[in-house]
């Protein structure tokens, strides 16, 4: 009887629900399991304020909120113009590396800024900078300047820690660049590349600087991080750019720094980019082999090996000047270069075999050989001459003797003059053609 009482009870209770769900429309399942999607100022919306609004004013007010909608499903429109920022040498700043022409704020403030694909975030010395240069950029003349809080993500991003437990204040940070040291704040303002604003980019403005080698109008950081130019506009530029470095001997903005999908060269040579989680902010490809002329430099294949466990490989790199291989590698590849020209060989600065120009007929031809794709190095790819123009030398040279660097082979910026070099990071490629930008 005790049963036949309890399952009455049951059944009685489902019917109650059952007959509930159906008279109220707004009711839910009692198991939850609905999914039903309602209009947000509708009556069984929970967003709906305003219950004695007609249903006239509530579709002329959602309305009223298109023309911002349709300003940013522009914006998601795909890149169909050529997005190209000026480059070049950065001989008129004294410096061996390039420059790319940018305005930074709102107006923009003309900057000249260094070029760097091994560098994430970008930093540019403002006013009161202590040890900078005269030309600076302005905080106060920009309208869209905002000084970022260390309690934002990418303060922890560009600090490598987090932020101290107690209170917040500005993102400063402090950080080092080929052997000089700058403090900085994090902040945001606009960045016009070409015909491009991107606004709220992120950068490191320079408070003070201790050393010689931090770029007079500061540095664009190309690298692979999350405060990169490429992480920071993926839906821009798709994690595609490309650039051709012009002659180290022109003083024109004749190169080209190509951002995005559109107007890279349809018709290239790739080769596998590889990421290694030890440094991941590097552009590695696999260097399978090195000749001089027709010869194939014997050395044990391993010096050249792409190893995630010790960071050990071949990256490209356009901060770096001359080509630097290991030492045992550029040891065997120098020796072969001496063995085709006719010497006597001296040094200059950082190169070691240097000669008298007279003999550049005899030098060989250096062949870089990647995976799926071979670069044969054109003389002024490959050879520098002194000021004097009487000696010519092997423009390349072994890593220094850090414990760093020592592991790392790098192309550098002097041997990819004159080459269009694309970076696809979507599709995990590097490509390299001949391109005359001077």
């Amino acid at each position: 009887m005790k049963i036949k009482l309890a399952t009455a009870l049951i059944l009685c209770s489902a019917i109650f629900m059952s007959m509930s769900n159906a008279t109220d429309p707004c009711a839910s399942q009692p198991d939850d399991s609905d999914l039903n999607v309602i209009p947000m100022y509708g009556k069984c919306s929970p967003f709906n304020p305003q219950k004695t609004d007609s249903w006239d004013n509530r579709v002329l007010n959602m309305a009223s909120k298109d023309p911002a909608r349709m300003s940013y499903l522009s914006s998601l429109v795909a890149q169909k113009t050529v997005s190209s920022a000026p480059i070049a040498s950065g001989q008129a700043f004294n410096i061996g590396n390039y420059i790319v022409r940018v305005k930074i704020g709102t107006p923009g403030q003309l900057l000249f800024m260094v070029l760097d694909t091994s560098t994430d975030e970008a930093f540019i010395p403002s006013s009161g900078c202590i040890g900078c240069s005269a030309t600076t950029f302005s905080p106060n003349a920009s309208t869209s300047y905002v000084p970022l809080e260390c309690s934002v993500p990418q303060c922890s991003q560009v600090r490598g820690l987090s932020c101290p437990a107690t209170g917040s204040g500005a993102c400063s940070f402090n950080k080092s660049y080929a052997g000089s040291t700058y403090s900085a704040t994090l902040v945001q303002d606009s960045l016009r590349l070409a015909t491009d604003v991107i606004p709220s980019y992120s950068f490191g403005s320079i408070n003070a600087i201790s050393g010689s080698s931090i770029p007079a109008q500061g540095l664009l950081g190309l690298g692979r991080g999350p405060l990169s130019l490429l992480s920071q506009t993926g839906s821009l530029y798709s994690g595609v750019f490309s650039y051709c470095l012009p002659s180290f001997k022109s003083y024109y903005f004749s190169g080209s720094l190509k951002l995005g999908p559109v107007g890279q060269p349809k018709s290239i040579r790739t080769t596998p980019l590889l990421r290694n989680p030890r440094r991941p902010s590097l552009y590695f490809v696999n260097l399978t082999g090195i000749t001089v002329g027709k010869v194939n430099v014997p050395f044990p294949k391993e010096l050249l090996a792409f190893d995630v466990n010790t960071g050990s490989g071949t990256i490209i790199d356009s901060g770096t000047v001359i080509t630097r291989f290991v030492e045992p590698v550029y040891n065997a590849v120098r020796d072969e270069f001496r063995k085709q020209v006719t010497g006597p060989f001296s040094s200059l600065g950082a190169f070691d075999t240097c000669f008298v120009k007279n003999y550049e007929t005899l030098a060989p031809a250096i062949t870089l050989h990647f995976t799926d794709l071979d670069l044969k190095l054109p003389l002024e790819n490959s050879l520098i001459h002194s000021s004097s123009g009487s000696l010519a030398c092997l423009a390349m040279a072994s890593t220094p003797k850090n414990v760093n660097y020592t592991v790392l082979n790098v192309i550098a910026n002097y041997q990819q003059q004159n080459l269009r070099v694309l970076f696809d990071t979507v599709n995990n490629k590097v490509g390299i053609a001949r391109e005359l930008c001077n």
